[in-house]
């Protein structure tokens, strides 16, 4: 698909507002985003947000965590949600209908108030984001009743693997009215970390295995599939996956791409894009420049080109986006993040010609 410096974002942002966060993200992106609030409490951080419906989880806010309980009987809980899931999932004879993993206001304020802008909108949008935690960061960062990360449990990662890919096609369906194309992104920062002796048994095609049953999930309902990983990564493996769009942070990391010249060469043949992350989310963005960001952009691009990569190529199937969420920024600089987001997809499309 060509996309052509269309501009997004990741999910996160530090507003207390939902209605003013709503409105920035319609107001700067090509492909807007419904936002996630961390700061109104516990239920809209990272992980707990995609939790409710799972069986077996336990929110604790005096210690302000989520645990799975998995010293109780939970075959009865299980094969519910084995029923639920089959009921929708089946690729035969499914209906379609995620609702049992449905994300509720209490999980999410963003979701409604974006819905409620949409409606009062009244026209369908090109593009418009959604976006889920990846099941490898949630289930290595959330863990058991004995602090195990809920990862090595075998039956708790498959139910957590399947409960997000209902999760994320949920999402799809409820926004599907409002956009032409739905864009799902799969976020997954502790991929960053894969590979190294925290995480030595996490293995290669466990992880492909994983990623691409979410990812065949957003392709039922007819959305591209994004990842988003802030740090370095070993990218093969998301293309291996069979993401449609790769996220990965352009500012800090933006040589990191041109190291798997090959994968995202097959990646870009296939139709595939890339996500520029090339717009700091730290205090970076206060001395940032438009002319600053074009020549980080110009700079990665060329070195990924140099790979012999046809730049065109590189261009028409390229996204912007900022380099990780804002959530944790000052709202000044996250507003900064959005304004110089768009800022940096106009320069872009005018400079090559991919303005209407």
């Amino acid at each position: 698909m060509k996309t052509g410096f269309l501009s997004t974002a990741i999910g996160s942002m530090p507003f207390e507002q939902p209605e003013y966060a709503v409105d920035v993200s319609l107001r700067t992106l090509d492909a807007p985003i419904w936002p996630q609030l961390p700061r109104l409490g516990l239920t809209e951080q990272m992980e707990i947000q995609y939790s409710e419906g799972i069986p077996c989880g336990v929110i604790d806010h005096e210690k302000n965590r989520m645990y799975f309980d998995t010293a109780q009987d939970y075959s009865e809980a299980f094969a519910g949600f084995y029923e639920n899931y089959m009921a929708a999932m089946d690729p035969d004879e499914g209906t379609g209908d995620c609702s049992s993993m449905a994300i509720g206001p209490e999980f999410s304020q963003g979701i409604p108030a974006m819905e409620a802008a949409l409606q009062a909108k009244g026209t369908k949008l090109p593009f418009l984001k959604v976006q889920t935690t990846g099941p490898c960061s949630f289930a290595l960062t959330v863990v058991d009743e004995n602090k195990r990360a809920i990862y090595y449990n075998d039956e708790f990662r498959d139910v957590i693997v399947k409960a997000l890919a209902m999760k994320c096609r949920w999402q799809i369906q409820k926004f599907k009215p409002y956009a032409e194309t739905i864009i799902c992104f799969i976020d997954e920062p502790i991929l960053s970390a894969f590979g190294s002796s925290t995480y030595v048994s996490v293995k290669r095609d466990d992880v492909v295995a994983i990623l691409s049953e979410v990812i065949d999930a957003v392709h039922a309902d007819g959305g591209l599939a994004g990842i988003h990983c802030c740090g370095n990564t070993e990218w093969s493996i998301l293309i291996d996956a069979g993401v449609d769009i790769v996220n990965f942070d352009a500012f800090g990391y933006g040589e990191t791409i041109s190291m798997y010249a090959d994968s995202v060469k097959a990646h870009l043949a296939r139709g595939g894009m890339l996500a520029w992350g090339v717009v700091p989310t730290s205090k970076a963005i206060r001395d940032i420049t438009v002319e600053n960001l074009e020549a980080q952009l110009e700079k990665v691009m060329d070195m990924l080109a140099a790979t012999g990569i046809d730049k065109q190529v590189i261009m028409d199937q390229a996204i912007l986006s900022p380099s990780c969420g804002t959530g944790s920024m000052d709202a000044a600089d996250a507003d900064k993040v959005f304004t110089m987001t768009a800022a940096l997809a106009k320069r872009m499309k005018e400079k090559y010609g991919y303005t209407a």
